[in-house]
């Protein structure tokens, strides 16, 4: 296989507050190649939308936000780049899609004017050349009528034709990398549907790593190629889809499975939760984030709250951090957890 396009290594992203550091990201590694899409997974708060933005340079580095470790895009670090050559890269070669179209669209300006400006940053055309162009991307995306809604304004757009203007925009330029943010929230489950397709014949048009941010199983079940679950900033596990939903190794990544319904069997209990809360990112707790929520601590002996377990291989290419012993999980696992499927 090729070198990755994008690869992340030990990147930690904290902002300081009044309150204390709040650490966002905490040492988070992976990779992602072209024409394969990374889903990334956890409940809210777990450093999801800071990991994309620090891979698209929005966070305002200074005093209050600090961010270390490695961001290779395509072999060049963005972390040590300026912000000039961020920006340069930023429409051209990464996109993303943010997950609320309607506070990310200017409701002041058309879709076409913002089409056409996001196209004009990185080339030099006529206004009337990228007009022409943006109205090509309407219709690539599936909006009727693409030349005279490209006068229309946010509001005149629903929801799903909002997202796919987005799509539109973000993918401009033809990046290598696209971003997408809960790209089917608050969509019903035919536009989310047809959102999923249309981002899949993207992909498949354009050869694009796509990384897939959501809290959705299903949505990474249907698009995506491996999967990274993510809780208070750390991994937990790392792995093909096909690996990590058939056999799951950490004791998070099988309370989010067994919170989610299934359709395919009949159900005659209530779903399972995970009992708890997610931890404050300024107080993480010590060893494993995850040991204060977990069921098994009790198994995984005393190391689990005291020292941070090491992401190892629980088979080839599936990563986990856990403390519970390799033979324990399997057993928990065949006894208790259902496979997703």
């Amino acid at each position: 296989m090729s070198a990755p396009f994008l690869q992340v290594r030990d990147l930690s992203v904290r902002f300081t507050t009044d309150d204390g550091v709040v650490r966002a990201v905490d040492g988070l590694s992976f990779d992602v190649h072209r024409g394969r899409t990374l889903g990334i997974v956890g409940e809210s708060g777990s450093g999801k939308s800071v990991t994309s933005l620090a891979i698209m340079g929005l966070h305002r580095r200074g005093r209050r936000v600090s961010i270390d470790g490695q961001i290779r895009l395509d072999g060049e670090d963005l972390v040590t780049a300026s912000s000039a050559r961020v920006r340069a890269l930023r429409g051209q070669r990464m996109a993303m899609i943010f997950q609320d179209p309607l506070s990310a669209l200017h409701p002041q300006f058309t879709v076409g004017d913002q089409i056409v400006e996001a196209y004009r940053v990185h080339h030099r055309v006529s206004r009337a050349a990228a007009r022409r162009r943006a109205a090509e991307l309407l219709e690539l995306v599936g909006i009727p009528e693409p030349s005279r809604r490209l006068d229309d304004y946010p509001h005149q757009f629903s929801g799903g034709m909002r997202q796919r203007a987005m799509i539109a925009m973000a993918v401009s330029c033809d990046p290598a990398l696209l971003i997408a943010d809960e790209p089917t929230t608050a969509l019903d489950v035919t536009v989310q549907a047809q959102i999923l397709d249309l981002m899949r014949d993207l992909q498949r048009e354009f050869d694009t790593a796509i990384i897939l941010i959501t809290h959705d199983l299903g949505v990474v079940a249907e698009l995506g190629d491996d999967v990274l679950v993510m809780y208070a900033g750390q991994v937990m596990e790392h792995g093909s889809v096909a690996d990590v939903f058939a056999r799951p190794e950490h004791p998070y990544t099988w309370g989010l499975l067994q919170s989610v319904t299934r359709l395919d069997e009949q159900r005659d209990d209530r779903l399972r939760t995970i009992p708890g809360a997610p931890p404050s990112l300024i107080t993480v707790p010590p060893g494993c984030p995850f040991h204060p929520r977990c069921a098994y601590r009790e198994q995984a002996g005393p190391a689990t709250g005291t020292v941070r377990p090491a992401l190892v291989e629980a088979a080839p290419g599936h990563r986990v951090a856990c403390h519970l012993p390799a033979e324990v999980r399997q057993r928990i696992r065949a006894e208790e957890v259902t496979p997703a499927r």
